[in-house]
């Protein structure tokens, strides 16, 4: 016998990382990975995935990827509300790989259409001598998992610098969210503390 009331509720994220800004860079790809809580499960999509290299164009300063999102996550509560984490590449005056930008955002928790636009950082080093051997040798910092940039710890001690900024577009939909109690209409401020979201109005 099927019972009436469902054990998870549904988020379906579809949209695409549609470019970026970045005046004094170039020839630049994103990288990007979901991060959420232990209660949440990808059930169809992708959980990472890179984007294509792209170049400004002579009459737009404007990095466009339009790289597709399509992934659906199932949970039991709100806690730990999936964030996108972008990181931007490319290369430097020797042809190296290095990091441009770092960049996170929750998904929208409202159903429907939404535009994020996300400001990027790159980690800085301490003392000047450790910025000119990176340049040299092409090593500039870097965090060893980008998934870091979505969560709080250690970051007080990091030095970094701001620079550039991804667009994102994001339509949402979400199935048994009211049967399982939460609001999925206007901004509820009780959902939306739960997932550290201002609410907008």
């Amino acid at each position: 016998m099927a019972t009436s009331n469902p054990s998870v509720f549904l988020l379906t994220v579809n949209g695409q990382i549609e470019g970026a800004n970045f005046p004094e860079y170039d020839s630049l790809y994103c990288k990007y990975c979901y991060v959420y809580g232990h209660d949440w499960a990808i059930t169809t999509g992708l959980e990472e995935g890179i984007t294509q290299i792209t170049c400004k164009s002579s009459l737009s300063q404007t990095l466009v990827w339009n790289f597709p999102l399509e992934t659906s996550f199932k949970s039991t509560n709100p806690s730990g509300w999936p964030q996108l984490v972008v990181s931007v590449y490319g290369p430097d005056v020797f042809g190296n790989d290095v990091v441009r930008g770092y960049g996170a955002t929750h998904v929208p928790i409202t159903p429907g259409q939404h535009t994020r636009t996300i400001p990027m950082f790159v980690p800085e080093p301490t003392w000047r001598l450790q910025k000119l051997t990176g340049w040299l040798l092409g090593r500039r910092p870097e965090y060893t998992d980008p998934k870091v940039v979505a969560q709080g710890e250690g970051r007080e001690v990091t030095r970094v610098r701001s620079q550039g900024f991804v667009t994102v577009s994001f339509h949402i939909t979400t199935k048994d969210m009211k049967k399982m109690g939460y609001d999925t209409g206007p901004c509820n401020l009780q959902t939306a503390a739960s997932v550290d979201q201002p609410c907008t109005f």
